[in-house]
């Protein structure tokens, strides 16, 4: 939980608009008493999550993969080898979707763009805490790791029995 207030409004701001310019369809399945919010997602999104992200092809084909995510700073840092089809896609097509579902608990669906982080002090703190979590610099994991940082312009996050969860995992946001 690195995030700012700042980074936190801005991410309540996405998920109240995304919300709002959702199907009709999507709000019925993910309504008022299904939402989390953004205070309640940084509680909830600590650690390593799975996330599937969806790339498309030079051929316009979906392409989807699993990867470790660490949520930090309000978004998705997420890494990958350069030799693999992923790194090759966002090379030449950034857009991707990034799921995080955990069962019928928890979910946050997101579009966006994936942003290759370059050297610097954003990119060393997230080194920083990758390092804590799995012993190691993800950039000694080879020769060409490549880490992104989601720039979401699309996001909604549902828990199905949000009360139940929230007490659950003891997140009082």
């Amino acid at each position: 939980m690195l995030e700012t207030p700042d980074e936190v409004a801005a991410l309540q701001t996405l998920l109240d608009e995304s919300h709002a310019r959702s199907t009709g369809h999507l709000r019925g399945i993910i309504n008022d008493e299904r939402t989390l919010s953004a205070d309640q997602l940084t509680a909830l999104l600590t650690g390593m999550k799975v996330l599937s992200v969806a790339t498309v092809t030079a051929a316009g084909e979906p392409r989807i993969s699993a990867l470790d995510g660490h949520f930090l700073h309000g978004t998705w840092t997420f890494s990958t080898d350069g030799s693999s089809a992923k790194a090759r896609h966002l090379e030449k097509r950034p857009a991707v979707s990034v799921a995080h579902i955990d069962a019928e608990d928890l979910a946050l669906f997101s579009h966006g763009y994936a942003d290759l982080m370059p050297p610097g002090a954003e990119r060393d703190e997230v080194e920083s805490h990758w390092t804590a979590y799995y012993g190691s610099s993800p950039w000694s994991w080879g020769d060409d790791i490549r880490m992104y940082r989601l720039r979401m312009t699309w996001a909604v996050a549902y828990a199905f029995k949000r009360d139940e969860l929230l007490r659950a995992r003891g997140v009082t946001a």
